[in-house]
């Protein structure tokens, strides 16, 4: 029988048979239950039943899930709360499809999340399991216009068409008055940055309203633009319940506000998506909380299934991490979520990759060299407020480090002709080449 469908890749590790495991998350997430009943008639399974497409078994670890390295591991330590675990069965691992009829749900991302994420995390059947990708019918892009501004739009709004795009978040996060704000904006703008964003643990605090702070950082910028002909795309974080996100959304564009940043796991991807359906402004897309997902390689969902979920809820801007990042990621790890995050989508979805987390200077040439691509917006937190001569010697040397090595200069005989780059390559670490793990 021909159908539109929702494929979904799974990692499952289970002590039954694979093709039993499977069948029963193909079961337990559409028509079936723990028991045969009078109304599942082969009618009806032939039409709404979930199938399994197909059973790949690898080797019993969890060293191939999304990078992660956990060869030689104690698995049997790894096994889900409550696994069945029959005296003297051994633990199979395998990749396993599974294809959902759309009509079981229809184009509706909340819906599919109950169909391919839903009770299979609590099957007892399982010792570990992991959404890994999904592949989605034209009906989802029919329903969801996905990005609205994405790399193209995000650079004419900055009037950069090539280079990597360089920004920097509001250190300290949080504590800064408004007026502090205006004059760290300044310098910020005034030094050449691309891009400035609220942290996520700035929402609407008391100390520092969101309307005060979209007052004085507009004022600022408006008044940069007039002396230098630049104006820095501003993220400021709406994050709220939805009724004041709306109203957040329409302070900063009635203040002409460039950009709105949201915390996708906070407000959900249904609020995403109901946020992209009001919104004038780029989506500057934060992952935070995205490890309650992703970081144990037993269970979850996969960045690469995540990313493509907050791709079709309209996130113009998508944070993957970066290289030698201070979480947990391995290198390979991030490389595979940029990718993830580059990749087309339903026929063209295009989001720009957000690179943060410890991101210096010297990890240009190495990301460049593994990435390939200068479509990528860098963010440097420390990396630029912790430059010794300030902020705006950080940004001088972010800049001059990607200029040097995206015209295949050597990075430190750049530095010998700008004092602020070499600074910063003594102060944070020379050019890295580590090829994989953390900073």
């Amino acid at each position: 029988m021909s159908r539109s469908e929702v494929v979904a890749t799974y990692r499952v590790d289970s002590y039954l048979p694979l093709e039993q495991a499977a069948e029963v998350i193909a079961g337990e997430q559409s028509t079936g239950t723990f028991v045969a009943v009078a109304r599942e008639t082969p009618e009806l399974r032939d039409r709404f039943a979930a199938r399994v497409v197909a059973i790949e078994p690898t080797p019993s670890s969890a060293a191939d899930l999304a990078g992660a390295d956990l060869a030689g591991a104690d698995l049997a330590g790894a096994d889900l709360p409550g696994a069945i675990r029959p005296a003297g069965a051994r633990r199979r691992s395998g990749l396993v499809r599974i294809a959902f009829g759309l009509e079981n749900f229809g184009p509706s991302l909340p819906n599919l999340l109950a169909a391919v994420a839903g009770n299979l995390f609590e099957l007892r059947q399982l010792a570990g399991i992991r959404l890994l990708d999904l592949s989605l019918p034209d009906a989802f892009a029919e329903r969801y216009p996905g990005p609205q501004y994405g790399v193209t739009g995000t650079r004419r709004l900055l009037d950069r068409p090539d280079g990597v795009l360089l920004g920097t978040i509001v250190k300290p996060s949080i504590g800064l008055p408004p007026e502090e704000l205006r004059i760290l904006v300044r310098e910020l703008a005034e030094a050449g940055i691309d891009f400035i964003k609220d942290d996520e643990l700035m929402g609407n605090p008391p100390h520092s309203p969101l309307a005060d702070r979209v007052r004085v950082v507009t004022e600022e910028l408006d008044k940069v633009a007039a002396r230098t002909g630049r104006r820095p795309m501003y993220a400021f974080n709406i994050t709220d319940d939805l009724d004041r996100m709306a109203a957040n959304h329409d302070l900063v564009h009635n203040a002409g506000g460039t950009c709105v940043m949201a915390c996708i796991n906070l407000i959900g991807l249904a609020g995403l998506a109901w946020l992209r359906e009001r919104c004038a402004l780029p989506i500057h897309g934060h992952r935070a909380m995205t490890g309650v997902f992703t970081r144990a390689p037993q269970l979850g969902i996969d960045f690469v299934a995540w990313s493509k979920l907050a791709r079709l809820a309209g996130a113009d801007h998508l944070h993957t991490n970066g290289l030698s990042n201070k979480f947990y990621e391995t290198d390979d790890e991030v490389l595979r979520s940029i990718a993830a995050v580059r990749e087309p989508l339903l026929g063209g979805y295009q989001t720009l990759p957000v690179l943060s987390s410890g991101q210096t200077p010297g990890l240009a040439p190495e990301t460049y060299r593994r990435t390939a691509t200068t479509d990528l917006l860098v963010l440097a937190g420390g990396g630029i407020h912790g430059h010794p001569d300030g902020p705006a010697a950080g940004v001088t040397a972010m800049r001059a480090a990607w200029q040097s090595t995206t015209s295949g200069r050597d990075l430190t005989e750049t530095a010998q002709q700008v004092p602020a780059l070499q600074q910063a390559l003594e102060t944070f670490g020379p050019p890295s080449t580590s090829g994989g793990g953390h900073g």
